[in-house]
């Protein structure tokens, strides 16, 4: 018998609503993608700006109306349907058909996958307990923000970026502020000593006390963080930032092929499977510039990823080569840092007369101590000039 299944049908189906998500519509559109154009999400919320949810939007100082992505009438504007906190659950990538949580069936012509990362649980007693928080949805930054309203005093654990931008807006919202780190100081194993003493020192300055080479072996009630040397700090909230899990298992289901928990596509994005793309934090993409797969978690990456990811689904040929990037406003303090992000030799910090600063990062090629990355505060020229260096792959510059 045949069979009697009614799929929706759309030329385009963007599966993620971060983002890579956002950009790949925009993309898509943006080339003059006939036909359909539909995203869907796990999110109760259409995509918007999460940067500022650990800055500004933290500290009281933005409201959800100013986060909207290309502003809260974008979709109905360019003809993009939206289908939020409806998860898809199953794709048939040689059918090309998905199926959401709520039961809908579409079958797309080309799909873009951009599922993205959730904040990772420490696995540890007490890690999931429901007043543990966490930050990186716009439902966790506004439990957020209405805690650190009626709160005195807070912990953050974990001192990635996420970490040390949240624990100086809470410090600046007034709350005594206690981070617990594994590394001895914030940033430490990715960005190298120098970089890390200037950072804790931002901290310090706004009044965060730093734990630091402190590993936490349980939390009691949501408020009790025991560490596994006996201490043990109490405040009115926690927040978890500890990392990030990658959302693969969709792309899993559906025979694309996996490095570790990313998501192998070329430099165009592709993942091999006819109609079938990925981008964002999920993906383990050839860098054309590189020459080497990578995997990046940078908001500017995942928009770039997803943009070419869109525009080669309406045809186009597009390819990703950009040295990744980011921003990072620790208060009053903002880095910019551009890098491979696979690994680096030595790094060197230079101080400028005007107070900035620039770590360069090299690595040992046949001899020669070549620029895998820079690192600036108060420093733009050298960011601008150092990510040329990196994409180059030239030798360090003469230091002064």
């Amino acid at each position: 018998m045949a069979s009697t299944t009614a799929y929706d049908h759309v030329h385009l189906l963007v599966i993620g609503g971060g983002p890579a998500g956002h950009s790949a519509v925009a993309g898509y559109r943006d080339d003059d993608g006939p036909g359909r154009v539909l995203l869907v999400s796990d999110d109760q919320a259409q995509p918007y700006n999460r940067p500022p949810l650990s800055k500004d939007y933290l500290r009281g100082e933005t409201d959800e109306a100013e986060l909207w992505l290309d502003g809260r009438g974008y979709y109905e504007e360019h003809d993009i349907e939206l289908w939020l906190d409806d998860p898809v659950v199953s794709l048939d990538a040689g059918a090309r058909v998905a199926r959401t949580a709520s039961g809908r069936s579409v079958a797309y012509e080309q799909c873009v996958l951009a599922t993205g990362c959730r904040p990772a649980v420490l696995p540890i007693p007490g890690g999931g307990h429901p007043d543990v928080l966490q930050l990186r949805f716009l439902d966790q930054a506004q439990e957020l923000r209405g805690r650190a309203e009626r709160a005195a005093s807070a912990v953050v654990v974990g001192s990635g970026f996420i970490g040390c931008e949240a624990a100086m807006s809470l410090a600046l919202r007034g709350l005594a502020v206690t981070m617990v780190s594994s590394e001895p100081l914030p940033q430490r194993h990715r960005l190298g000593q120098a970089a890390a003493e200037r950072i804790a020192t931002w901290l310090a300055d706004a009044g965060v006390h730093l734990i630091g080479d402190a590993h936490v072996a349980a939390i009691e009630d949501g408020r009790a963080v025991h560490l596994e040397d006996g201490r043990s700090v109490t405040a009115d909230l926690v927040l978890t930032a500890v990392g990030v899990d990658p959302q693969t298992q969709l792309a899993a289901d559906a025979g694309c092929t996996l490095d570790g928990d990313r998501v192998v596509v070329d430099e165009h994005l592709a993942t091999g499977i006819p109609g079938l793309f990925a981008a964002g934090d999920i993906a383990f993409a050839r860098n054309a510039t590189a020459g080497r797969h990578l995997a990046v978690e940078h908001w500017g990456e995942a928009t770039i990823m997803g943009e070419i990811a869109g525009e080669n689904a309406a045809g186009a040929t597009e390819a990703w080569g950009d040295v990744p990037g980011f921003w990072s406003e620790i208060g009053p303090h903002t880095l910019k840092y551009g890098a491979w992000g696979d690994g680096w030799d030595r790094d060197v910090l230079v101080e400028h007369p005007d107070g900035g600063w620039t770590v360069w990062y090299t690595r040992d090629q046949d001899g020669q101590q070549v620029t895998v990355g820079v690192l600036t505060s108060e420093a733009d020229a050298d960011y601008d000039h150092g990510c040329e260096l990196v994409a180059a792959g030239a030798p360090l510059p003469a230091l002064g």
